[in-house]
């Protein structure tokens, strides 16, 4: 009698797939780099694969730089944002390891580098399309005739290129003939010429950003005769008025969208000649501009493609609210934020003739009441956002109306306001909320809270800021139902405990946690957030006073993700600052007050964090520390802020006041 044996086989599925398979699966692994590294345990060729796959590259070392280009050949989109000191032997690594494959390159965050560097990157990257060079105040006129030699450039960034003249803009103009969008922001040394230079040789121009130019009614000529051009942001041009704007003889009609806040010096006037014409239009933001009159309402009337309007900080008369109700076609977006003078009565109106809304901000809107939150949620069903922070007039009744008309709500921010817990209640209806700020409410408790997570399973951000009703029990409620939260505020919360953070480890998305101001929290729950989120970005634990230096040895063990933290007023010593200054992604950091800090503890750490480009330190530690050793580490791209900020002993007793520079009240 034969018996069979059973062969077992220890061979992994993974290496026999073929290398399109592998590729899908990377593709759809992008978002999530743990995912990514749990696979490369998994398949034995992952990393042979990847190197040629991976078509993106965020370096965190530039002295790496060479090393990581080499290791993949490919990369058409390289972002050098958190390396803060780019010399031009590097961008020359670059240009050698790149070449054609090159499309674009963000240098936005990176100083160091000069013309030369950019010569030789566009001689050898001849296919780069987009080059971000913003917040380059060294770059001049040379640096942008490097540029003009990159030909095939279509999308350029120069904003606070303070330095560039119309001369330099003029090389790039004539050099980039395929240019689609430019920003120009806050070039100070760019005139009129320039830009005219600019729109007569790139035909091809579809955005255009001038923000706070000299610039006048003389280049809009030439603007507005760019046949495709369909972004135009001119904020903060003062020196176009109606007189110039009322002698424009051109139209843009392919002109879909306008920018012209901090515009003071124009009327509907001027703009009606701006815009006349632009038969497409669909978004025009006026922000702290002329006031919002019937006069200009009624010069919009007739651009029926407009959905999105932006009058934030304007004062507002009654008349032209009323005439934006009447206008024949609905906004899909309006924005009245910190705007005076909007009122129960016009802004209820408004809305009955814009039921399409999607989107409202009447943040700081102090006047308007039950009758317009009614109106709006009435009128507006398919409303996905709504803003209204400091409408504290509005009765805590009305909140209940959200929930009972607006179940398609996605955002909703009620800070400072009297909403309850039946308003929570009734909120918790919206099945798709993922942004929820309730901070500086008073009224709101646990059991509210407890609605909002039983109900709101996509919630992706929570403030609960100064919301002294809010206990570990409304967190842990909140956790348990939204595990994919990524923001939390629950700062200056005397209520809260490790508990809350211990519950709050269990979302693993977690991104930014603000803790400043609790006194309850330790290094107990610190420590398991560490742990349980590690993908936590942005830490703010000012304050908390029994955070030492144990956390600090978990957060360097298991938050690797790290970019920015606070730890002002902590008893963190040299010990935990130099065990946090081991995380490889950490750029920004407040140390103000820490009892246990020395100035050679200090000097280690700051040498120890290859990466740091911004630390805010007390004063008191500046003729502590060695010029030289300051000087070597401000020429690696750090930033120093040096404050000289008494000590603050005492918690804020009266809850909110002193975030708002207010003096709080004897008792």
């Amino acid at each position: 009698m034969k018996t069979n044996k059973k062969t077992t086989c220890n061979c992994n599925p993974f290496d026999f797939l073929t290398e399109e398979i592998i590729f899908t699966i990377l593709d759809y692994l992008n978002d999530d780099p743990f995912a990514k590294k749990s696979f490369s345990l998994t398949c034995k060729a992952f990393y042979s694969i990847e190197s040629h796959h991976r078509k993106t590259l965020k370096p965190l070392r530039a002295e790496l730089l060479s090393r990581t280009l080499h290791r993949y050949p490919h990369i058409e989109y390289l972002d050098l944002t958190v390396c803060p000191r780019i010399e031009d032997s590097m961008l020359n690594v670059v240009s050698l390891a790149c070449k054609d494959a090159l499309c674009s390159i963000n240098l936005s965050r990176s100083r160091f580098f000069t013309n030369i560097g950019l010569s030789s990157l566009v001689s050898s990257c001849f296919n780069l399309v987009e080059i971000d060079l913003s917040n380059g105040v060294e770059l001049n006129d040379l640096a942008a005739a490097a540029i003009a030699e990159a030909k095939n450039l279509e999308k350029l960034w120069l904003a606070r290129c303070k330095l560039i003249t119309d001369l330099g803009i003029g090389c790039v103009a004539v050099g980039c003939r395929k240019l689609r969008l430019i920003c120009l922001k806050w070039c100070l040394k760019i005139s009129d010429l320039g830009v005219q230079l600019l729109a007569l040789k790139c035909k091809e121009i579809r955005s255009l950003d001038l923000s706070y130019l000299q610039i006048t009614e003389k280049c809009l000529p030439s603007i507005l005769q760019l046949q495709h051009l369909e972004d135009l942001v001119l904020e903060g041009c003062l020196g176009i008025n109606d007189d110039g704007l009322s002698t424009l003889q051109q139209s843009c009609k392919s002109l879909k969208t306008l920018n012209m806040s901090n515009c003071h010096n124009h009327s509907h006037v001027g703009l009606l000649s701006l815009i006349n014409g632009a038969e497409n239009l669909r978004e025009l933001t006026l922000a702290y501009g002329p006031s919002v009159t019937a006069d200009l309402a009624k010069s919009l009337h007739n651009f029926s493609g407009l959905h999105s309007v932006k009058f934030d900080g304007c004062l507002v008369k009654c008349s032209g609210i009323r005439a934006i109700g009447n206008w024949p076609n609905s906004l899909k977006e309006l924005s009245f934020s910190k705007c005076s003078g909007v009122t129960d009565d016009s802004l209820s109106f408004l809305v009955q003739g814009h039921k399409e809304l999607r989107k409202l901000d009447i943040t700081c809107c102090r006047m308007i009441m039950y009758d317009s939150v009614d109106s709006i949620t009435s009128s507006c069903c398919s409303l996905t956002s709504l803003r209204m922070e400091s409408c504290s007039l509005v009765p805590k009744e009305a909140f209940v109306l959200f929930g009972q008309r607006c179940q398609l709500m996605e955002e909703l921010d009620v800070t400072d306001t009297k909403i309850d817990d039946e308003g929570l209640k009734s909120i918790s209806r919206c099945s798709k909320l993922s942004s929820l700020k309730l901070g500086i409410c008073m009224n709101i408790t646990d059991n509210g809270l407890k609605h909002i997570g039983s109900r709101c399973s996509k919630l992706k951000e929570l403030d609960l800021y100064r919301s002294l009703g809010i206990t570990d029990e409304g967190i842990a409620a909140v956790t348990f139902g939204c595990p994919d939260l990524e923001v939390i505020n629950i700062a200056y919360n005397d209520k809260v405990t490790d508990a809350s953070l211990i519950s709050l480890s269990r979302c693993s998305r977690l991104r930014v946690l603000e803790i400043r101001g609790c006194p309850h929290v330790s290094s107990k729950g610190l420590s398991a957030i560490a742990v349980g989120c590690r993908q936590l970005m942005v830490l703010d634990i000012k304050k908390c006073f029994n955070i030492n230096d144990n956390a600090m040895l978990s957060l360097a063990q298991f938050s690797q993700n790290l970019k920015q933290i606070n730890l002002s007023y902590c008893s963190v010593t040299d010990v935990g600052l130099l065990a946090l200054a081991s995380v490889n992604r950490l750029q920004n950091i407040t140390v103000l007050h820490l009892g246990g800090l020395t100035p050679n503890g200090l000097a280690a750490a700051l040498l120890a964090c290859r990466g740091i480009t911004k630390v805010k330190l007390h004063a008191s530690f500046k003729p502590l520390i060695p010029k030289s050793l300051l000087g070597y580490i401000e020429a690696h791209g750090c930033v120093f802020h040096w404050r000289d900020k008494a000590f603050q002993v005492e918690m804020d007793t009266k809850g909110w006041k002193l975030h708002f520079g207010k003096s709080a009240e004897a008792p």
